[in-house]
């Protein structure tokens, strides 16, 4: 499954699929071998939940069913039966979770079964869960070389170090946060402090690369440019303008640090701030922005970070998913 802190609903594949599912590492879920499995009426409240949790309104079905669909920022999409049914996580069950049985889902989902919703909404797997488990949860997103994990409910606190959440009218349901500077190899960006905090930043673990106000992007890819050396530059892939002749691994990639209001910092490593686009060109995965900045997952990989919703605080720990 994905971990969307971007998003509220949780959806998975479902047979018969309808319409269309994307390849899928396991077997699709069979709603019909599951005692109880509930499809949810339109009538429902949870239906009329759907147009906060996806942006969209829900339809009804010939036979009286709610209809969701939850469409994302790379025009992948969602669409499918809204249902009830009995949850596992860890060693708990919780009856009576919401979620969408999709029958339509197509984009860019990798191999994955569906999408965890943890953003903050009635219908996210974290509303439900936290009356049992508690307003926190946790992951550790993985590379290719490590597991990941996602937790909900208690931590132990003193292994992160934290930054407040940011409040913004922008969209109640989404973490914000404040990036407060940056540096490569030591030395800040050749910026005025005062960008960082241009544009509302969201921290969001289902966007892969992170995006900067323009000016401290533009003083990010400079730096990085001066500090690789002689290292041979290759045309830009798609979004992503700073790219090198070779894979990150070969490269000497500088350090670049992350710092947030509170004191927290990311402390990137080379795959954190290089991302191989093909097998002789990697790129710098951050792009520019005039909108809201996002802080994405190509960054966060390898870092335990915690959301604790109680305390309104985002922390960071290096070496999660170890």
């Amino acid at each position: 499954m994905v971990v969307d802190t971007g998003s509220s609903l949780t959806w998975l594949q479902c047979s018969p699929c309808v319409v269309s599912c994307h390849r899928q590492a396991g077997p699709l879920y069979n709603p019909r071998a599951s005692t109880t499995y509930a499809a949810v009426p339109c009538s429902a409240p949870q239906c009329g939940e759907l147009q906060a949790a996806t942006l969209n309104p829900s339809a009804c079905s010939a036979s009286g069913v709610c209809i969701y669909q939850a469409t994302y920022g790379d025009s992948s999409f969602s669409l499918g039966y809204l249902s009830r049914d009995t949850v596992s996580f860890g060693s708990g069950r919780f009856p009576g979770f919401y979620y969408g049985c999709g029958q339509d889902n197509e984009g860019l989902f990798g191999r994955s079964a569906g999408l965890i919703g943890l953003a903050r909404n009635k219908l996210s797997l974290l509303y439900q869960l936290a009356p049992s488990l508690g307003d926190s949860f946790s992951y550790c997103l993985p590379t290719s070389a490590s597991p990941g994990y996602l937790s909900i409910g208690s931590y132990t606190p003193a292994e992160y170090s934290y930054t407040p959440m940011v409040s913004s009218s922008l969209d109640a349901s989404l973490y914000f946060v404040s990036l407060a500077s940056m540096s490569v190899a030591g030395s800040p960006l050749a910026v005025s402090p005062s960008e960082y905090g241009s544009l509302a930043t969201i921290i969001d673990s289902g966007t892969v690369i992170t995006r900067l106000p323009t000016a401290v992007y533009t003083a990010l890819s400079k730096a990085l440019g001066a500090a690789m050396g002689g290292a041979p530059r290759a045309p830009a892939y798609s979004i992503l303008d700073t790219c090198f002749k070779g894979q990150v691994s070969k490269l000497r990639v500088p350090a670049v640090d992350m710092a947030f209001a509170g004191g927290a910092t990311l402390k990137l490593a080379p795959g954190n701030v290089l991302i191989d686009v093909d097998e002789s060109t990697t790129c710098l995965a951050f792009a520019a922005t005039d909108s809201t900045a996002i802080i994405g997952n190509t960054q966060q990989q390898t870092f335990s970070v915690v959301y604790d919703v109680a305390q309104s605080r985002i922390g960071f720990a290096a070496g999660g998913c170890s």
